[in-house]
């Protein structure tokens, strides 16, 4: 080895050894073409270190008008160029290494031993969001080039052409989808979870859905996600007129619905992702139909397991969970005791609009829900204001009593037994009442 690429070597240790990656950039190659400059040879290296950094530890390091160099410096007679590593860490393992460089393209082409227009190399840059992608004027999101071979070299575009369709509402072109699709299985295996998550945190709110539908159709849902992907293989009725739907999309249904009334709320979208990710765990075939009981609890466990493997926040785990373990809470008329109890949730107005959104979702009725809106307003009355269903006219009526201290006592009973949960209509207070008056006149 000839002294200048000793001296790179021992340039690329010194970066090491500074917690930063740096390799000579196709040594082999640059070796068999430093004749042409072998008075002054000049090597190329490929660092993922900043041009700050590198100044800090080469003080005599100069800088580049060029985009893509961060630096060069002479130490003797030879010039040493600093490019930067390939930022697509998510590429192909071929991919993922610098194999030429801009200034040793042109030194190839010169020499007549490669012409450019041959070649398609990896050339190291600073990656920008649109690397890769065609200008959007033609309506559409495409990759660059061959479809195939621009996913090759960085595969989480996949993910972030799902996200720019998603939230720009843009077909994918048909050659990119494919190109997706083929590479679905090579995206999970490259493409870290952290940087997906990078990528779907900036998805809009009102398009998640979207973006969701769009991960399932290409396979990448079924290797992220498989429990949210098996979903589409189980069924339940919709409503009475609509007959079955798969869970799935019902699931997409409820993430579409949601944003309408909390359309900033990215955590309460997610949590509509997985509110029904318990039925597959649940789900038993009885009597002619699915039941999925007690899939809110199962399915709290359940994205606990999932959100962890997705790299969540703990505190933002605890509050998804927490959203999904309570989601059933306003599908039952609640009492006032139910509704005290449900209000102390912390996260109980979000609650409420998963709900909503469930019910948008399987068109179904609002019995239940506008009963509960009602029950949440007398929550905030307290307990020593609140008005029995029945009043004293309307309690000697029903029992034929005079006027006198055993009205009111039935009043005060008739209360606590509304407050408890006991009585939920006037019927049931009518009925209380009599059998109240009933057991007093036996003692």
């Amino acid at each position: 080895m000839s002294q200048p690429f000793k001296d790179a070597v021992g340039f690329c240790k010194t970066i090491m050894r500074n917690g930063f990656d740096a390799y000579v950039v196709n040594a082999r190659l640059q070796q068999q073409t430093l004749g042409d400059h072998a008075e002054q040879p000049e090597i190329d290296i490929s660092t993922d270190m900043s041009a700050e950094d590198l100044t800090r530890l080469f003080p005599n390091i100069k800088p580049s008008d060029d985009s893509e160099l961060l630096g060069f410096f002479k130490e003797g007679e030879s010039t040493y160029f600093f490019y930067n590593s390939p930022a697509a860490t998510d590429a192909h393992p071929e991919e993922c290494v610098a194999r030429l460089t801009p200034r040793l393209m042109k030194r190839l082409e010169q020499r007549g031993e490669i012409p450019l227009s041959s070649v398609c190399p990896y050339i190291p840059s600073a990656v920008e969001t649109m690397d890769g992608f065609a200008d959007f004027s033609a309506g559409e999101v495409r990759f660059l080039g061959i479809p195939d071979e621009t996913l090759k070299r960085d595969y989480l575009l996949a993910v972030r052409a799902l996200r720019f369709a998603a939230n720009f509402q843009l077909p994918i072109e048909p050659n990119s989808w494919l190109s997706i699709v083929r590479g679905a299985r090579r995206v999970l295996d490259y493409v870290s979870v952290t940087d997906i998550m990078d990528e779907w945190r900036k998805v809009e709110v009102e398009n998640m859905w979207q973006f969701v539908q769009y991960l399932f159709d290409s396979q990448i849902l079924h290797g992220l996600i498989p429990e949210v992907a098996a979903l589409s293989r189980v069924t339940q009725i919709k409503n009475p007129e609509a007959g079955e739907e798969t869970v799935l999309e019902h699931t997409i249904n409820v993430m579409k619905r949601y944003p309408e009334e909390l359309p900033y709320d990215w955590f309460g979208t997610m949590a509509c992702l997985f509110h029904d990710v318990g039925k597959l765990f649940t789900a038993e075939y009885f009597e002619g139909q699915w039941t999925f009981y007690q899939h809110h609890y199962v399915g709290a466990r359940v994205t606990r397991k999932l959100l962890k493997r997705l790299r969540f926040e703990p505190a933002d785990v605890d509050l998804i969970c927490g959203l999904v373990k309570n989601h059933m809470r306003p599908h039952f008329m609640l009492t006032d005791k139910g509704i005290r109890r449900f209000k102390a949730l912390d996260e109980y107005p979000r609650i409420m609009e998963m709900v909503r959104a469930d019910i948008k979702a399987r068109e179904g009725s609002y019995r239940e829900f506008n009963h509960n809106l009602k029950m949440l307003e007398r929550a905030d009355i307290p307990e020593d204001n609140l008005e029995p269903l029945l009043n004293g006219n309307e309690i000697m009526q029903s029992t034929g009593l005079k006027p006198g201290p055993q009205v009111g006592l039935i009043r005060d009973n008739l209360l606590q037994a509304q407050i408890e949960g006991e009585v939920l209509s006037q019927e049931d207070a009518i009925r209380f009442v009599r059998n109240y008056a009933r057991r007093e006149q036996l003692k």
